[in-house]
């Protein structure tokens, strides 16, 4: 062999073998990359602000406990267990809403619950605790009036025979303790003033009909 082929035959060993350790180090990066995007979604998962009940479980219709009693519903008008976890650290208060989207007042829907001022260091409400007087209720949280026209709770009661309705609980987490909203503001200004103030937001949704 002469020493030009030598030489060519030994600069192509090398430039394998550079390739060969580029692909390893490219493909030990990729693993990396991938396992560190795994561990930020497992993260971030994690952290999820969540809101949940006992009492509501995912694809069962609203119970009769918690049904208004009224205008034709015979429930138990008894607001649901609710239960929230991984709120902000900088959360000061939260603040709970309860709407029927599908209600049949020109697009408005139907304010069945409003919970404002609840302290921070709050992460759920037992069954009952939306009974009008709020004694059930943390101190300094405030109930305000259901589109039934009292504080408090106000059950599901669609009109008899529509299609189910939706029954949506939203719980912010907002950035100041108290919010800034009077005693008798409705429902919907209390939701505005929450959602100006929210650091994040949780929700579920159930059904009920008749």
């Amino acid at each position: 062999m002469t020493a030009k082929a030598f030489a060519a035959r030994r600069g192509f060993i090398h430039t394998a073998v550079a390739g060969a350790v580029g692909l390893t180090l490219a493909a030990r990066s990729t693993r990396l990359s991938a396992a560190v995007l795994l561990a930020a979604c497992a993260v971030a998962r994690a952290q999820t602000f969540e809101l949940d009940s006992a009492d509501l479980p995912d694809g069962v219709p609203i119970a009769q406990p918690f049904v208004y009693r009224g205008f034709g519903c015979t429930g138990g008008n008894r607001s649901p267990q609710l239960a929230w976890k991984n709120a902000p650290a900088a959360t000061q208060s939260f603040a709970l809403f309860v709407h029927d989207p599908d209600a049949p007042t020109g697009g408005a829907g139907f304010w069945h619950w409003a919970v404002i001022d609840l302290p921070a260091s709050v992460s759920g409400l037992t069954r009952g605790a939306g009974a009008a007087g709020g004694k059930a209720l943390p101190p300094a949280a405030r109930q305000l009036a259901n589109d039934f026209g009292t504080p408090g709770w106000g059950g599901p009661c669609p009109p008899a025979g529509d299609k189910p309705h939706r029954y949506v609980f939203t719980l912010y987490a907002l950035d100041v303790a108290r919010l800034d909203v009077a005693s008798n503001a409705s429902a919907a200004r209390a939701s505005v003033a929450a959602s100006d103030h929210a650091l994040a937001k949780a929700s579920l949704t159930r059904r009920y009909g008749r």
